[in-house]
């Protein structure tokens, strides 16, 4: 998760995550090199009293600086798209959870399962325990099995929501009366923190959402224990 004075992404938690940073280093690096030229090419203006004739009326640089940026664009887009495609992609999924936005708080449901269906409030910050995150810990996580393929279906009971999980890589909005759907896939155990990303209400900043990667053996034993306690 996010730490204080933390400037970049969190740490990639998922194979979708991991190619969203390595594109967004390589966007940021053309950003740089174009940067780096234009500050060259005002310094040199502001800085020298000579001019060259030959670049007042010059057919070979105006194709140059017609062209270039059209290749820049080119780079920049396929491997965006490429992304986009990825994170669209629903390949056979393993599980199939439905997230459910209320005002304040997130309930899931379990659909392959017959009965497995819970609410995720926010634990107050009295009731915190040591090494819990204020604002971010629910008295339920969405327990999921690493190394599989999950399906989130994401809607809202009354207003706008935003299921949203950084470092899973994952923001589906929320819409009342429409199923929106978007996958994702632990590479790694842990617990990784999201909050809801749409302006819903007085309480919005209190509506946080808690994925807990587990091993498939230790997701099957939690889920036969919570369909015992149902």
């Amino acid at each position: 998760m996010a730490h204080p004075a933390q400037l970049g992404f969190q740490d990639a938690a998922s194979p979708v995550m991991e190619e969203l940073l390595h594109f967004h280093d390589h966007a940021l690096m053309i950003v740089f090199l174009i940067s780096a030229l234009v500050l060259y090419i005002i310094v040199a203006m502001v800085s020298t009293k000579l001019t060259n004739k030959l670049i007042l009326d010059s057919q070979e640089i105006e194709i140059v600086w017609t062209i270039l940026p059209a290749v820049i664009l080119v780079l920049i887009a396929l491997p965006s798209l490429r992304i986009l495609y990825l994170m669209d992609e629903i390949n056979d999924p393993h599980l199939t959870i439905k997230a459910m936005g209320h005002q304040w708080y997130w309930s899931y449901e379990y659909t392959d399962y017959e009965n497995l269906n819970f609410d995720a409030y926010m634990v107050p910050t009295q009731d915190l325990t040591p090494g819990q995150f204020r604002l971010l810990e629910t008295d339920h996580r969405m327990v999921i099995p690493v190394e599989s393929p999950i399906r989130i279906l994401v809607s809202a009971e009354d207003v706008l929501h935003s299921w949203a999980v950084p470092s899973m890589g994952v923001k589906m909005d929320a819409v009342p009366g429409r199923l929106n759907q978007t996958a994702l896939l632990a590479s790694h155990p842990g617990v990784y923190y999201g909050q809801c990303s749409e302006i819903c209400g007085a309480n919005h900043s209190f509506m946080p959402i808690v994925i807990e990667a587990v091993p498939l053996p230790h997701f099957e034993t939690w889920s036969a224990c919570q369909l015992d306690l149902a």
